[in-house]
C-alpha cells in the first residue's frame, strides 16, 4: 500500500494495483506551454482522476495556515513521469532495487514516503531528463557541489514552493517523488556532514519526532528518490519577488528581521551544505572579517534571489505570523 499524502491531516490510501505503473500510462501528452513535457513524453493527469484528487489534496493541504495563499495559488496542470526513455526505465528499475535492499535491511520495511522538490524549471527539466546532479548552478551563474537532496514531506508542499522559481508569468513546478528513506538520523541545519553517520542509516531529518525536511545524501540522490508527478503551479505572489531584495529590504541587523531569524527560517528550505556556508559567512561578519554588504551579497547568492524574499515578505507580512509560529 502506498500513502500519498497528508500525514496527520487526510490521509487517502491506496493499493499499488490502483496507481498507474510509471511506465505504462495511458493517458494524454499534453505540454501545457513546457517543452521539456513533450521531450519526456510526460502524460498528462485527468482532473476528474482519482490521482489528481489526491495529489491536489495534498498540495493545498501542505499549504497549512497559509489560506490567503492557497487561494492564490493555483494548479495548472499535473504530469505523470512515464519513465519511458531508456535513462528513465533504468531509474526506475534501480528505485525498486534499492527499496528491495533497504527494506531487507530495516526488517522488511523500507520507509518509502512521498515527498516534494521545488525548484527553477530547468533544474526541474534537467532531474526529468537526467536525474538529479551534483552540481548546483547558483546566482551569479557560479555552479557549487552539494552533498544532499532536501526534499519537503507531503504535508508542507508550501516550503517546496518557496523553494521553486516561478517566471514572469508566476508560473513554477514542483516534483512529487517517492523516496526511499529508511532509517534516519537527525542532521542539524550548522552541520558539516556529507554522508550518512554510519552504515545503519540511509538518509537524514531535521527532526525525527516532526520533520519538515528529508535529506538524501548525494551518491544516493539517482536511486532513492523517484520523481513521480510534474505539478505545474501559479503563485503571482512570487513574481517578481527578486526586486525586493534589489532593493535592500533585507538588513542584517533591523528590528524587524535579525540574521538569525532569517538563517532560523532559510533551515527550512536549504540543505545542510547550504546551511553550513550561510552559518560560516554571519561567524564572519560577527568577526568582522566581511562587511554588511558582503554579507547581504553572499547570502544572496546561497539562499537564491526569491526564496530570501519570499521568506523576508511572509515575515514582514502580518497576515503570515501564523505560520511562522506554527513552523517555529
Amino acid at each position: 500500500m502506498n500513502q500519498i499524502v497528508v500525514e496527520d491531516q487526510v490521509s487517502v490510501t491506496i493499493g499499488d494495483d490502483q496507481i498507474p505503473c510509471a511506465t505504462s500510462g495511458s493517458n494524454e501528452i499534453d505540454s501545457d506551454g513546457l517543452e521539456f513535457v513533450v521531450k519526456n513524453g510526460l502524460a498528462k493527469i485527468q482532473e476528474s482522476s482519482l490521482e489528481d484528487f489526491i495529489i491536489r489534496t495534498s498540495f493545498f493541504s501542505g499549504m497549512g495556515q497559509n489560506s490567503g495563499l492557497a487561494k492564490k495559488t493555483k494548479i495548472v496542470a499535473i504530469h505523470k513521469n512515464l519513465n519511458s526513455s531508456w535513462s528513465g526505465k533504468a531509474r526506475a528499475q534501480s528505485f525498486q532495487v534499492f527499496s528491495k535492499a533497504v527494506a531487507d535491511k530495516c526488517g522488511g520495511d523500507a520507509n518509502v514516503k512521498y515527498a516534494w522538490y521545488g525548484a527553477a524549471s530547468d533544474e526541474i527539466s534537467d532531474i526529468v531528463m537526467h536525474g538529479f546532479s551534483w552540481c548546483l548552478k547558483a546566482d551569479g551563474n557560479r555552479d557549487c557541489s552539494r552533498h544532499s537532496i532536501s526534499l519537503s514531506p507531503a504535508k508542507f508542499s508550501f516550503d517546496s514552493v518557496l523553494s521553486s522559481e516561478v517566471d514572469e508569468n508566476g508560473l513554477g513546478l514542483l516534483l512529487l517523488c517517492r523516496v526511499i528513506l529508511g532509517k534516519q538520523e537527525v542532521v542539524t541545519a550548522d552541520s558539516n556532514q556529507f554522508h550518512p553517520s554510519s552504515p545503519e542509516f540511509d538518509s537524514s531529518v531535521d527532526d525525527l519526532s516532526a520533520p519538515r525536511k528529508y535529506i538524501v545524501w548525494s551518491p544516493y540522490m539517482n536511486s532513492h528518490i523517484l520523481p513521480c508527478y510534474i505539478i505545474s503551479f501559479e503563485a503571482p505572489y512570487l513574481r517578481g519577488s527578486k526586486g525586493l531584495v534589489e532593493a535592500n529590504t533585507i538588513k542584517p541587523r533591523s528590528p524587524w528581521m535579525r540574521f538569525p531569524t532569517l538563517i532560523s527560517m532559510l533551515s527550512r528550505f536549504l540543505g545542510p551544505s547550504e546551511m553550513a556556508s550561510l552559518n560560516k559567512q554571519y561567524r564572519d561578519f560577527r568577526e568582522k572579517r566581511i562587511s554588511r554588504p558582503q554579507l547581504i551579497q553572499r547570502v544572496k547568492e546561497i539562499a537564491g534571489n526569491q526564496l530570501l524574499a519570499a521568506v523576508v515578505s511572509l515575515y514582514s507580512n502580518k497576515e503570515h505570523v501564523g505560520w511562522l509560529a506554527s513552523s517555529a
